[in-house]
């Protein structure tokens, strides 16, 4: 007689399944101790919910540029404002264009409103031109001879601390000067100061004969005394071209220049920064580094420059069409780096070296408006939106318990689980990549509620499905899992593909929502797979779960399982005897 064939072997239930529920509380143990350790014990909250200052800025059209509003350079002007507030500290901030010619710049509560106002706003366009000529800033000068007033060496052996009329003046504006990091001071007072120019006009000397009749008689009539001559001559700066001269103040209206074409364009500097000077007691200094490009010409400008008579061996550092500094050039700088020095706070050199650093705008803008953002009208819809979330949740509770009964005790310890995941991972990103949780985001995490629950109910039925099939419950843990688990991944994997696509083609808060789906979708793999199915196996084991207690939720009977799977015993190739 011909042996029976051996039957196919049952799933058997997983290994060591709490040895993979071990690993999940340390990894929760360890995420609520990151939190701790770092201080931060709630998520970073956003604008709508913590409140702020909201910017609406208006595109103009530069004079010479009829064309320039265009979507490539909103979108180009919105990146550099967005890196310049993040400069700031500030890793919250909504920067986004609306319409064809406007800029929504949101800034959360507790960053400076002035200093984020003049960082948006600025268009910090920078360029380096030489002085042709230069004269005090009122428009009808009187002579007053003064050799000395600024004349001290020590002041000009760093690039020249100007030209200012007294030095008070001279001491109280930023950015007085410009040197090469490896200059070293002339010995010779003759080649190391800077003699003040006197009251009347300087003579253009050599280079003077450029300067067409016309610019000349706009130097004449310049007044940078006054508010509106330095505002007028910042506008008669920005529809020149970088190819032709033009007639600038000094940002603090005490002199007034004839200036060159640009020898070095601002995008020719690649980094520029902040740094305390204490080795020769300059203060707060900015530091710049220029591309290789950028460092020849200005070696090559320094050059040139340093080869004439005063004051056409200066050169003009224009911020936004004002004069920071003119420092005189003794001889060609090399290196591809130079220093503004004088007069700087750290506030204000750290602000000028966030504008330098993030570039120009290629628009220039105005503030249409400004608004404090309370958080009191995000506080009223947070909290009703948690009280609607709070009913939601209830009323999927009430639902588990009485349909799943003892099985509801699964789904709740694996919405818990997922809630202290989500919960200190929102907190962690905070200070980690600057993740705000604003208003969409919390309708994200509320609408996730929904998707992990899907997860359970599916392996519940799945489970029920082959009890029906007369299974008991270790081999129906075992054998539902597959196909439970394909269901749940491609279900996850379309929200996370939509959280996804939503997070790449929206701005602002629609990203919030975006990001917070798709966290908590991945969260909800990780939860079924590492927490749901390993506790459910360890439940099978139990006598309440395995024989089906009628509060269990797997009680047969309840379940109207058919009568237990038995082998056939027949051996259709057996023989008989003889």
């Amino acid at each position: 007689m011909a042996a029976p064939k051996k039957g196919r072997r049952a799933p058997t239930s997983q290994g060591h399944p709490g040895r993979t529920l071990i690993l999940v509380l340390i990894a929760m143990a360890a995420l609520v101790g990151g939190m701790f350790y770092s201080g931060t014990m709630t998520p970073r909250l956003g604008i709508d919910l913590a409140g702020g200052t909201s910017f609406t800025l208006a595109a103009q059209n530069q004079p010479g540029k009829p064309n320039a509003i265009n979507e490539t350079n909103m979108n180009t002007a919105a990146g550099i404002m967005e890196r310049r507030v993040n400069g700031l500290g500030v890793s919250e901030s909504e920067v986004q264009t609306q319409g064809s010619n406007h800029i929504i710049v949101n800034i959360p509560k507790g960053t400076d409103a002035k200093q984020a106002r003049q960082q948006v706003g600025t268009t910090a366009q920078l360029a380096f031109r030489p002085v042709l000529t230069t004269a005090a800033g009122a428009k009808t000068p009187e002579p007053k001879p003064s050799p000395s007033a600024s004349g001290k060496t020590g002041e000009k052996a760093t690039g020249g601390k100007g030209s200012s009329p007294t030095p008070s003046a001279g001491a109280s504006t930023q950015g007085r000067a410009v040197t090469d990091a490896l200059k070293k001071p002339s010995a010779s007072p003759s080649a190391s100061a800077s003699d003040k120019p006197s009251a009347q006009p300087t003579p253009p000397a050599p280079g003077g004969a450029d300067v067409p009749p016309a610019v000349q008689k706009q130097f004449a009539a310049l007044d940078c005394s006054t508010k509106a001559g330095r505002a007028q001559a910042g506008e008669q700066a920005a529809g020149t071209k970088p190819t032709d001269p033009v007639v600038a103040c000094k940002d603090d209206g005490s002199q007034k220049y004839v200036l060159g074409p640009v020898g070095v364009e601002g995008t020719d500097v690649k980094d520029a920064k902040a740094v305390f000077d204490s080795q020769q007691g300059q203060g707060w200094i900015v530091q710049m580094d220029f591309t290789s490009d950028g460092g020849k010409k200005f070696a090559d400008v320094t050059g040139k420059l340093a080869a004439k008579a005063q004051p056409q061996n200066q050169f003009a550092i224009v911020l936004d069409g004002a004069v920071v500094s003119d420092p005189r050039v003794s001889e060609r700088l090399n290196g591809g780096n130079a220093t503004i020095s004088g007069g700087f706070t750290q506030q204000s050199a750290e602000d000028l070296g966030n504008m330098l650093s993030y570039g120009a705008l290629p628009l220039s803008f105005k503030i249409d408006d400004e608004t404090t953002v309370t958080a009191a009208l995000g506080g009223e819809q947070l909290h009703a939106g948690l009280i609607a979330g709070a009913i939601g949740l209830a009323l999927v509770v009430i639902y588990l318990v009485a349909y799943y009964r003892g099985l509801a005790l699964v789904a709740l310890a694996s919405l818990g689980v997922s809630a202290v995941l989500t919960y200190t991972i929102m907190t962690l990103l905070g200070p980690g990549i600057g993740f705000a949780l604003n208003l969409p985001a919390v309708c994200g995490a509320i609408v996730a509620i929904g998707i992990t629950a899907d997860s359970f109910i599916v392996y519940f039925e799945r489970i029920r499905d082959e009890i029906r099939e007369g299974r008991t419950l270790r081999p129906a843990v075992e054998r539902g899992w597959p196909r439970a688990r394909r269901t749940i991944l491609v279900s996850d994997f379309v929200s996370f593909l939509a959280a996804a696509v939503l997070f790449i083609v929206t701005v602002g808060k629609v990203q919030g929502f975006a990001f917070t789906l798709g966290l908590t979708t991945l969260l909800d793999v990780v939860v079924v797979f590492l927490f749901t199915k390993p506790l459910m196996t360890l439940l099978a084991r139990r006598k309440f779960f395995s024989e089906g207690h009628s509060w269990s939720g797997l009680d047969p009977k309840r379940l109207g399982a058919k009568p237990p799977l038995r082998r056939r015993r027949t051996a259709p190739n057996q023989t008989k005897e003889a």
